[in-house]
């Protein structure tokens, strides 16, 4: 028995084989979960690396601005599976001018972009898939710490702010129906987020030195399996909370 068998998975932000979510996704595959994969713009892409996955698993567009896609969401996914057991919330953009030291000159049309599909989706994505949890289970989202004010991260650390504000009011609102909602909060990694941030080097020169396990920019792994824990049974009575797999790094004074 693997420690996700039979449970049925909703993961968001496979983009490429370097990201945090297709680690979860190969993870929960292998231990015995059946995932939906979802993708946006370029759905050939993620199709494509979704076959480098142990189980090929159907892909599924969402927009998380596009009130259509959310308001179709239970019914496409409930095309693939019958229900859901867990959803992986993988989303996050913010235009260049909301990163690298502008914070000062950033205009509100591109925050307010930033908060839409970082943190407003969150609830958005929740609530799209409320109808096929009818027996409970998890969300999780993926969180970058927001309890500092990080160089060149600018208005992404505010929406991140707002992501784990969010994701307390949702294990408030949605515990009733059995379910939890907690974030995990990984280190710096070399994805293709991270490659859109200007100055990241800063992060990449800073991290392994502050950490004291150490840490490796290029392993997805060990945040991918705090996700597939959290998705388990073996986390029953936790929820609005924020696991960090940071090497240690947000405990540490600077």
């Amino acid at each position: 028995m693997g420690l996700l068998e039979g449970k049925r998975l909703l993961i968001t932000g496979v983009l490429t084989e370097s990201s945090i979510a297709f680690n979860v996704a190969r993870l929960a595959q292998e231990e015995g979960a059946r995932v939906v994969l979802t993708g946006y713009g370029r759905l050939s892409l993620v199709e494509r690396i979704a076959k480098r996955l142990p189980e090929p698993p159907p892909v599924i567009e969402l927009d998380v601005q596009n009130n259509e896609h959310l308001d179709t969401l239970a019914d496409r996914v409930g095309e693939h599976l019958e229900g859901l057991d867990g959803v992986v919330h993988s989303i996050g953009f913010a235009p260049q001018s909301c990163l690298g030291g502008n914070f000062l000159n950033t205009p509100w049309e591109d925050v307010a972009t930033a908060l839409h599909v970082s943190t407003f989706s969150f609830k958005s994505l929740a609530v799209a898939c409320l109808p096929l949890m009818k027996e409970g289970g998890a969300i999780v989202g993926l969180d970058f710490d927001a309890s500092k004010a990080w160089p060149v991260y600018d208005w992404m650390g505010v929406a991140k702010a707002g992501l784990e504000s969010c994701a307390r009011y949702l294990a408030r609102d949605l515990g009733k129906h059995g379910i939890r909602v907690n974030l995990v909060s990984a280190g710096p990694l070399r994805t293709m987020a991270a490659r859109s941030i200007p100055g990241f080097q800063e992060f990449e020169e800073s991290w392994p030195a502050r950490a004291p396990l150490g840490w490796d920019l290029n392993d997805t792994t060990p945040a991918a399996k705090a996700c597939v824990a959290l998705l388990s049974d073996w986390f029953p009575a936790t929820t609005g909370e924020i696991i960090h797999v940071d090497g240690g790094v947000h405990a540490m004074g600077a």
